[in-house]
């Protein structure tokens, strides 16, 4: 990649349009990495996309992208699609079956004017892992080397920004934790900005720099994705169990005895099932709310080896019986989902000392992935 790839490209998005009885109002802005569009079936994310890709055409509003306006309707601006530069990967992956991996990947770079291109097919082949494929059709691919190849293909176009509408839905667990990988190395090694829609919590926080959650065709909350996430009020109703906090952690030793690998930050030391890095790497770890346990006096005596020591800062209380608890651990918070009658059995209150107990066997792969480097 050359200088302009290391560039972060903003996005400004503010628009208004009426789908049949369906409103889209929305207005947000990322300074690049990765803005994940999240929410459930229903509340305008691909929606949203198909605007900034320019397959829909909004009554109302503005779209800027790396400072060039593509939609501005009160002057009258439309850039149409084939002129956006932006590379735009589905759900299935829309490769061309006649055309082997390599002319697939060919075809992208027939859109990026030479003097705008800024990386090469060689570059792209090596991070998605895909020189494998270069002389097979997409029959003879599986479900995710398909996805790789639909990513090589919208960024050997050297895209100003990148659009993925849900580009793992139809592929398995195992297929998942094949491609997400390379959507990391995506994200921290091309620099080029990524609008990434999910239903699914577990994929928000392993990938997301910032979340834009959609409900209804409105925006109920933006930001950082570990502010946004352990907003479980807003998460829809079969995700909020995985709801939580992300904790931004460094990876002080693994404990080949035990399986262990240990996690160090402001908030204490956390054991996981020992994960592929190096001592001194940066880890990204999901605490989910429901896996946290409270009690008043350090316990001991117990199977969990996590324990972090905090005090109160919240006390929310749900919908029907739950009570939603954020512990301020020096200065990171980490929440629990709790019963109203422990909430009472305990006397919890504002302020109060207490500790949070987490089993490591709460934390699968999805849970601790590396962090996201935000360089210059």
């Amino acid at each position: 990649m050359n200088d302009s790839a290391s560039i972060h490209p903003a996005l400004a998005v503010d628009i208004r349009h009426r789908l049949g009885g369906f409103r889209l109002d929305t207005a947000f802005e990322s300074s690049g990495h990765l803005t994940a569009l999240f929410g459930p079936s229903g509340s305008g994310k691909t929606s949203l996309v198909n605007i900034i890709a320019g397959l829909i055409r909004p009554e109302e509003g503005r779209i800027i992208v790396d400072g060039r306006t593509l939609v501005d309707t009160s002057r009258g601006k439309f850039v149409p699609k084939h002129r956006r530069r932006i590379g735009y990967v589905f759900q299935d992956a829309r490769l061309f079956p006649h055309m082997t991996v390599r002319q697939n990947l060919a075809y992208g770079r027939f859109f990026a004017p030479r003097s705008e291109r800024y990386v090469e097919e060689k570059t792209v082949i090596d991070l998605l892992g895909i020189g494998g494929l270069l002389e097979r059709r997409p029959e003879g691919l599986s479900g995710g080397e398909k996805q790789r190849v639909a990513i090589g293909r919208a960024l050997i176009a050297s895209p100003r920004l990148i659009l993925m509408d849900e580009p793992l839905a139809s592929l398995d667990e195992p297929r998942k934790a094949e491609i997400l990988p390379y959507i990391e190395r995506l994200r921290d090694e091309t620099k080029v900005p990524i609008v990434y829609v999910s239903h699914s919590v577990a994929e928000v926080a392993q990938l997301a720099t910032d979340v834009v959650l959609l409900s209804a065709g409105k925006i109920a909350a933006s930001g950082p994705a570990a502010e946004v996430l352990q907003r479980l009020d807003l998460l829809p109703d079969e995700e909020i169990g995985e709801g939580g906090a992300l904790l931004d952690m460094a990876l002080d030793r693994h404990d080949d005895k035990f399986g262990m690998t240990v996690l160090v930050s402001a908030a204490g030391e956390i054991r996981v099932p020992k994960i592929d890095a190096p001592p001194g790497a940066r880890v990204r770890l999901r605490i989910r709310a429901r896996d946290v346990m409270v009690a008043t006096a350090k316990p001991h005596g117990l199977s969990a080896l996590n324990v972090l020591a905090g005090r109160i800062s919240s006390l929310t209380s749900g919908a029907g019986p739950l009570v939603d608890v954020t512990i301020d651990c020096n200065g990171v918070p980490v929440l629990a989902r709790l019963t109203r009658q422990s909430t009472h059995t305990l006397g919890l209150k504002l302020g109060q000392q207490v500790f949070a107990v987490v089993k490591t066997l709460s934390f699968d792969r999805a849970s601790t992935t590396r962090s996201i480097r935000i360089d210059a």
